[in-house]
């Protein structure tokens, strides 16, 4: 899709990743059958939603001007 930018900001991207890391550690320790590890890596799935939300009220992430479609006006020729 031309001009769409969804998630393509600083907040989307490390909220992502922090959140990407917890998915392989609790797979990791799915593996190893251990529950703590699981539950560690669930937290840190968490923490990357929190971090994403904070970064994005800091202003690095789409703001809601942005996201909004802004409504094509069309004039008519005068006669």
């Amino acid at each position: 899709m031309a001009g769409n930018s969804h998630g393509h900001t600083p907040a989307a991207w490390t909220g992502v990743i922090i959140a990407f890391i917890g998915f392989c550690i609790s797979g990791a320790f799915t593996v190893a059958a251990q529950p703590i590890g699981f539950v560690a890596g669930l937290v840190v799935v968490a923490l990357g939603g929190v971090v994403g939300l904070m970064m994005r009220a800091a202003g690095l992430g789409k703001h809601k001007s942005d996201a909004q479609p802004q409504a094509q006006t069309q004039t008519q020729p005068q006669s």
